[in-house]
């Protein structure tokens, strides 16, 4: 048992717990992570030393490093980075004291204590631990008392002692990923299709809940996985050159059955480097690749004919109102969410319906499209449609993508720091959660780490009805921070895909102003005004409870520029 500031790390029950004794939820990737720092605190340790602790069966990118760091800060209270420091080139610090006592009879030691052993803080300096994986921690003399205590008394009594994550967590399903083929033996494709296939096996290496193998290749950016496992499912791609792009198309087989249980297609023009281009062909490949492993493993994928017609039909009808609202007007908004009110309606018990429409909801308080006597009851109603989807799937994507959407609609700024990252550990590809990651990095005035998550969106594309919210984030961002000529170009981009919310013409038009173009400002504000008439300084801001001051002050400023081009101030 660990203690430190005001928490309480249990390896055994593998909760963390805050100063009242409330359970604070992580992922267990986050968790090991957690335990490890406290195991080691007060030693630097290095980017390379945690992924090999963490991932030893899989290459991953710093990514995943990341999103566990950050939602481990999230969870300490941590946003001023005291309790977990980055030492600058050599990698991170827990640097707070750690005490260490034991509650039970400690599986590393076979002969257990006459009474249990006083809290101490390891002496780091005098005998500096090795990292090794949750098990190697343990060493052998654990498994050997493990074993014997099954043998003499049965699994019933060894459970308290032995983690109950280690036996009693289903065997997860195992992901082969095989090279994607070249369309042509041409050195461009070639390259290509490496890239491709160690971005897309990077990502869903990052995915909780599966195992990520691949084969050795000599192909130099292939990704270096390797593995006797036997896989369950098997993915495969070809990818190739098109006139003015490129193209990758992909499946995954049931190995068992050769049956097909999802095929997909991405394209990607030729622009923006060859960089950017793998990217997006992964992402536009592994998001709904993610989305598909995710329904299987929580049991959401439709099984008979019946249940493969009504998945159907919700998805028809959660794309339709998806495509009414990508070209966003007051009316338009209503039309879609008619649409998934008639088929909820039809099927009341369909959480992904249940779920579209609770978004739809949180989307139009985000964009304050509802009359403010109507926010409250629209908030409680979507609050309810989350909970019940929660308890029917708690480790669905979709339903902890709306969660996260919600948290950060309500400003619960720390809450939805963690569900965001929780729907990321599902689909790292996931844009409209690094959007809403975005927003709250935003609102707590950290503002670099703001544009990094939108831009990370912006590289994945994904999903495509999204994007252009990172590009309207983007450029709020840059309009904050007083940075309007880099403001421009996002601004612009966003309006290019969704001409008609009425707030990003306001903000252009402060942007405009800010750059001497006053006319074009005035016009701006004209447009805003009549797509959301009755806008005023009182309803157009974000809301600022629990945001930094950095945030109210930027966002004042703006709300000044605007009413000086003629936004009212009531």
């Amino acid at each position: 048992m660990f203690h430190f500031a005001d928490f309480e790390l249990d390896p055994q029950r593998a909760e963390l717990r805050g100063r009242n004794g409330e359970t604070i939820r992580l992922r267990p990737k986050s968790f090991d992570m957690l335990e490890l720092l406290a195991t080691n605190a007060g030693r630097v340790l290095s980017k390379q030393e945690l992924i090999e602790a963490l991932w030893p069966d899989v290459h991953v990118s710093d990514d995943s490093l990341f999103q566990c760091i950050r939602e481990i800060r999230a969870a300490l209270g941590d946003e001023k980075r005291e309790l977990i420091r980055l030492v600058s080139g050599r990698g991170y610090l827990f640097d707070v004291a750690v005490s260490r006592a034991s509650d039970a009879i400690p599986v590393s030691d076979p002969v257990a204590p006459e009474a249990p052993p006083p809290a101490i803080v390891p002496d780091v300096a005098a005998q500096p631990p090795t990292i090794r994986s949750r098990f190697a921690m343990r060493g052998p003399a654990a498994f050997a008392v493990a074993a014997a205590l099954v043998t003499l008394v049965g699994l019933a009594t060894a459970a308290p002692i032995l983690a109950p994550r280690f036996i009693f967590t289903p065997k997860p399903p195992v992901i082969s990923v095989t090279p994607i083929a070249a369309a042509s033996g041409d050195a461009e494709q070639v390259a290509m299709a490496a890239e491709v296939t160690g971005r897309l096996t990077n990502g869903l290496a990052k995915i909780d809940g599966i195992r990520v193998v691949a084969p050795q290749s000599t192909a130099p950016a292939a990704p270096q996985v390797t593995s006797a496992v036997s896989a369950d499912l098997v993915v495969s791609g070809e990818v190739q050159k098109t006139t003015g792009g490129w193209e990758v198309r992909a499946r995954m087989i049931a190995s068992a059955t050769g049956e097909v249980r999802w095929a997909g297609t991405a394209v990607v023009a030729d622009e923006g480097g060859p960089a950017l281009q793998q990217m997006r062909l992964a992402a536009g490949i592994g998001h709904p690749l993610a989305l598909r492993i995710n329904a299987l493993v929580s049991g959401a994928a439709p099984s008979g004919r019946d249940a493969e017609l009504a998945a159907g039909r919700a998805r028809v009808a959660i794309e339709q109102a998806s495509a009414v609202i990508n070209q966003t007007s007051h009316e338009r908004f209503s039309a879609a969410q008619a649409m998934l009110e008639k088929a909820l309606a039809a099927d009341p018990d369909n959480v992904d319906i249940e779920v579209a429409l609770a978004s739809h909801l949180m989307r139009g308080i985000q964009s304050v499209w509802y009359d403010p006597a109507d926010v409250a009851a629209t908030e409680s109603r979507a609050r309810a449609m989350l909970e019940h989807a929660l308890r029917a799937k708690a480790g669905y994507v979709p339903v902890l993508e709306a969660y996260c959407r919600f948290l950060t609609a309500t400003n619960s700024l720390s809450e939805s720091l963690v569900a965001c990252a929780r729907a990321l550990s599902f689909d790292p590809w996931h844009g409209t959660a690094l959007y809403n990651l975005g927003l709250t990095q935003m609102l707590q005035g950290r503002f670099d780490d703001a544009l990094s998550t939108f831009r990370q969106a912006d590289d994945y594309g994904t999903p495509q009805v999204s994007r252009w919210t990172w590009l309207l984030g983007t450029g709020l961002v840059y309009a904050l921070t007083e940075r309007y000529a880099e403001a421009l170009p996002w601004l612009e981009r966003s309006l290019a895909i969704t001409a008609g919310t009425g707030r990003s013409q306001m903000l252009l038009a402060a942007v405009y102003y800010k750059l001497g173009r006053y006319e074009e400002a005035k016009a701006e504000m004209v447009r805003g005004l009549a797509l959301r008439p009755g806008s005023s300084t009182v309803n157009i801001a974000l809301p600022t409870k629990n945001a930094s001051q950095a945030f109210i002050a930027g966002m004042d400023r703006l709300l000044g520029i605007q009413v000086e081009i003629g936004l009212p101030t009531r």
